[in-house]
């Protein structure tokens, strides 16, 4: 053994656990303790790391998820093994469909007792198998670091997406020497950053030969940072843009070319362009169910270029012309390159005069609307009035999952990435809230404001204790309609108004409950209500619930039936 060597620090698993999270640069672990993961727990006593007690382990990996989307850095939980383990899975899945870059740390009983059924054991590598990215089963404290490095690059690389560690107990009390790797080189996994060349030379000329394109993004714009780079393709070429609701914020809201949401619940403009469009571009979006309708029928008359840092998400659903896989940032920066440098580019702005004349005309005919009301309080109303209290403060917006999310993607108008987050592919209610403190613990300094249902809030707000113990200042407006809001509009359009069991009988007094916990509380029932109480609400210190009690059956347009084309939209 080398002086060297001899010099090298022994150090127990927990500790190493602590010095690698470190290394890692992470400064805040959402979690709850329990017996596997005590000598953890007694190490991060004193440790630089900040630990924000949650109240159950699904709202741990929802706000580490809240918090990732919204900084962009890995967002990190840590929980005990059996049910503990178990109750983290909802969370997991969530992040693993909307590809955000979570490691979940889960204790396991010692590795003496593993397969015994020993108390609290539950075998969390098989159980989240389909739903991470990776997993790791730690056998030897000799692994654990590199263990801990590889989870974190494999997290938030290529494809981004949630890393399980299971860590038996034995392991975090046996000692061995620290030494935390450089870097990783994984046999079999080398993401592609850089697209083809010869792809994107492709790409640009089919682009530029168009005379009715469409660029459709998707939450890999956001992921990657892409979103300089997309309106500089936009602005130099005139294209319209449509955003699927992982991809709003990744181009401006309120910009003349953004179109808006496309699929069941895009906007009439959005849907018809991209059903008209002789060119779609798709960038960092998997044409996935609810964007496409019935698929047989989608942008029948479009070439698809479709760009993805994953290669299997390209011609899964439907088929491209041209593919490039790597990074929308890097593909983004060449296309801007050759457009610069291709004489057509030049010309191309004037042969989309008819084509833009045909969008106006569309935005101009059906634009989002509902009905106005004095005497009861409108959804899109409430959504309206907290864009012109917020816009231009960089707010950040999060969302449960139900017709409330459907009227924030919207009436809100994200001007920049990162500030809107919700659950897209899993469509996890409960996510909201949870989320939302991860966002505001992330950015203590900016508004985060929770839109959710009456439903889904209740599904995990037990985390309201937890907000207000760690001082997180984070607004929740509920919109309470009584109902399980978007399952009781398909049963009223697609099951003769047949409600069963989506009416909530029995609520709580919201304003008293936010009290119980040690919140702020306040309620609004009548349209002249709600700009005060929004005010009152953001101005307050503290976590805060405000309860709006709006129109019962008020439904979500456009809507698309299950199995129709997008272009067979119900308007009202």
């Amino acid at each position: 053994m080398s002086g060297k060597d001899r010099n090298k620090k022994r150090m127990s698993g927990a500790r190493i656990f602590i010095e690698s999270l470190l290394k890692e640069g992470v400064e805040v672990i959402f979690g709850f303790p329990g017996g596997a993961v005590l000598n953890i727990y007694d190490e991060l006593m004193g440790s630089p790391l900040r630990h924000v007690l949650v109240r159950h382990e699904q709202g741990a990996v929802h706000m580490a998820d809240g918090y990732a989307r919204a900084s962009g850095r890995i967002g990190v939980s840590l929980v005990t093994s059996g049910p503990g383990a178990t109750n983290t899975v909802t969370g997991i899945a969530t992040a693993y469909m909307d590809s955000i870059p979570i490691v979940v740390f889960s204790g396991q009983v010692p590795t003496f007792l593993v397969g015994n059924d020993a108390f609290q054991e539950a075998d969390i590598v098989g159980i989240t198998r389909p739903c991470t990215k990776h997993n790791f089963l730690v056998k030897d404290v000799r692994d654990l670091a590199r263990t801990i490095k590889q989870a974190f690059y494999i997290a938030s690389t290529g494809r981004c997406g949630p890393v399980l560690v299971d860590i038996p107990k034995d392991i975090t009390q046996a000692e061995t020497e620290f030494v935390y790797p450089d870097k990783i080189d994984m046999k079999g996994y080398k993401p592609v950053m850089k697209g083809h060349p010869g792809q994107i030379k492709k790409a640009v000329e089919r682009l530029l030969q168009a005379s009715r394109p469409i660029v459709y993004i998707g939450g890999g714009v956001i992921a990657q940072n892409a979103s300089e780079e997309l309106v500089t393709l936009a602005e130099a070429l005139e294209l319209p843009v449509a955003s699927t609701l992982m991809g709003l914020g990744g181009f401006p809201g309120d910009h003349p070319q953004f179109l808006g949401m496309l699929g069941m619940h895009g906007t009439y403009t959005a849907n018809m362009t991209i059903n008209s469009s002789d060119l779609v571009l798709a960038i960092g979006a998997r044409f996935d169910d609810r964007v496409t309708g019935k698929v047989d029928e989608f942008a029948p008359q479009a070439s698809i270029i479709h760009i993805d840092i994953d290669p299997t998400s390209i011609s899964k659903s439907i088929p491209a012309e041209i593919p490039i896989v790597g990074e929308a940032k890097e593909i983004l920066k060449d296309m801007n390159h050759m457009v610069r440098e291709n004489s057509e580019s030049k010309t191309f702005r004037k042969k989309l005069k008819d084509w833009w004349a045909t969008i106006r005309e569309w935005q101009k005919a059906k634009p989002l609307s509902y009905t106005p009301s004095s005497t009861s309080i409108k959804p899109q109303f409430l959504v309206e009035k907290i864009y012109e209290l917020t816009k231009g403060k960089n707010s950040i917006i999060v969302t449960g999952v139900g017709q409330h999310q459907m009227w924030v993607a919207q009436y809100y108008k994200f001007h920049s990435p990162r500030t809107f987050l919700t659950s897209g592919g899993l469509g996890t209610m409960g996510y909201g809230f949870p989320s939302g403190i991860g966002a505001k613990v992330a950015f203590p300094q900016r508004d985060v404001i929770v839109v959710d249902g009456d439903g889904s809030i209740q599904m995990n707000i037990q985390e309201l204790a937890t907000a207000v113990q760690d001082k997180v200042g984070v607004k929740v407006a509920i919109v309470n309609n009584g109902f399980l809001g978007m399952v009781r509009q398909w049963q009223q359009l697609f099951y003769k108004r047949r409600y069963s069991y989506t009416k909530l009988s029995a609520q709580p007094d919201f304003v008293k409950l936010a009290e119980a916990y040690g919140a702020h509380g306040f309620r609004a029932e009548k349209p002249e209500d709600v700009v005060p109480v929004l005010k009152k609400g953001l101005s307050v210190e503290g976590p805060v619930l405000m309860d709006f009690v709006v129109e019962p059956e008020e439904n979500v347009y456009p809507i698309v039936p299950a199995g129709a084309p997008i272009n067979k939209m119900i308007l009202v």
